[in-house]
């Protein structure tokens, strides 16, 4: 499943948090998560520990900081709305360089800014140490509902077939002289469009026959799933959400 697809966000390393089992790592991102969105706001000091945690948590799985800053530009759109807060919130004003913000519109900025950096670097941590076919794997062990992982197992193993699809029919399509690409061409590309549809349509559903001919039943088999984790890769694990919610619970109790 997913044999032979390259993935932008996987990194492959040799470290402890790459060789942990999915389920593992996708509980324990979960939890910090959570804990991060529980801290109140003004606890500023619990946010900088948080990013603490996540540093460390790069460095034991040898991913590159540089990689972390420069992928959750992602969330970009989001820190310019929250640039925007301190200008259209409501309630006390304060005065800085001769601009009169909104005080908790500031507060609500850094909520954002915080609070979405943190959960975009704990997702990144999680997609560069674990393969997407782990990730479903991990999913399938957390016992998520079979209907998800069914379509999202469809959807990375088949992901890359359809680009290659669309790569052939947009060069035949040029070959012949038709590069539809302006308004007025909209029917060229409309037609190329449904065919690839009607195509993966068909080649999805003789692909789930011939799945279900060999013993498919919705999950995918215990000779692939393997065992799952054992309780010290649980506690070896169990340490990031701990000190997040060591964290979460002085903050709130503050």
């Amino acid at each position: 499943m997913g044999a032979g697809h390259s993935h932008a966000l996987f990194v492959h390393r040799h470290s402890p948090v790459h060789d942990l089992p999915p389920e593992v790592k996708i509980t324990a991102s979960v939890l910090f998560t959570v804990a991060v969105v529980a801290t109140p706001r003004e606890a500023i000091w619990a946010f900088g520990l948080y990013l603490l945690v996540v540093v460390a948590v790069a460095l034991v799985a040898r991913i590159g900081l540089g990689w972390l800053a420069l992928r959750s530009l992602i969330e970009l759109p989001f820190i310019l709305l929250a640039f925007a807060l301190p200008f259209l919130g409501t309630g006390e004003k304060v005065h800085f360089l001769g601009l009169s913000l909104s005080e908790d519109g500031l507060y609500g900025a850094w909520n954002i800014l915080a609070k979405g950096t943190l959960g975009v670097f704990s997702s990144l941590l999680l997609a560069a140490t674990t393969s997407p076919r782990d990730l479903l794997l991990g999913l399938d062990r957390l016992r998520c509902p079979q209907l998800v992982t069914q379509i999202a197992t469809f959807m990375l193993r088949y992901l890359d077939v359809l680009a290659e699809e669309a790569r052939r029919m947009r060069i035949a399509q040029r070959s012949r002289g038709y590069d539809p690409r302006f308004l007025w061409q909209i029917k060229g590309f409309a037609t190329g469009i449904g065919a690839l549809f009607l195509r993966t349509f068909e080649r999805g559903e003789r692909v789930y026959l011939a799945m279900v001919s060999r013993g498919y039943e919705g999950r995918i088999p215990l000779a692939i799933a393997g065992t799952g984790a054992t309780a010290g890769q649980w506690a070896a694990a169990a340490g990031v959400p701990l000190v997040a919610a060591a964290i979460a619970t002085v903050a709130l109790l503050r």
